[in-house]
């Protein structure tokens, strides 16, 4: 066989009939303005933890759509909690109250 310098990697591909969406489709109860969000990456933008972090609020929602809840709980860790997201949002989101909830959903899952 050939050795062409480069190794086969793990799929990046998501078998969406094999996530577990329970936390999402709690999160979506809790918090139905989430339904709103647009992805304009406004939040992300202004977001002062996201200048030194790879903290973003549509990658921890784009995350916990596709069932990975520890991924997304990790960056909602690194959030400030400034509230800098809020007051840009044009869809009047309360991102601060969806983060919190991540938090507060899943260690309740993991009866922390």
């Amino acid at each position: 066989m050939i050795d062409f310098g480069f190794s086969i990697s793990k799929s990046s591909h998501i078998q969406m009939d094999d996530v577990d969406l329970k936390l999402f489709n709690k999160l979506e109860t809790l918090c139905p303005d989430i339904k709103t969000c647009m992805a304009c990456g406004l939040c992300t933008a202004t977001c002062t933890a996201g200048n030194f972090t790879d903290v973003s609020f549509r990658q921890i929602i784009l995350m916990l759509q596709r069932g990975k809840e520890k991924e997304a709980l990790q960056k909602v860790k690194k959030c400030m909690m400034c509230g800098k997201c809020l007051l840009v949002c044009s869809r009047g989101i309360n991102t601060r109250n969806i983060l919190l909830s991540i938090t507060r959903i899943y260690n309740e899952a993991q009866n922390i």
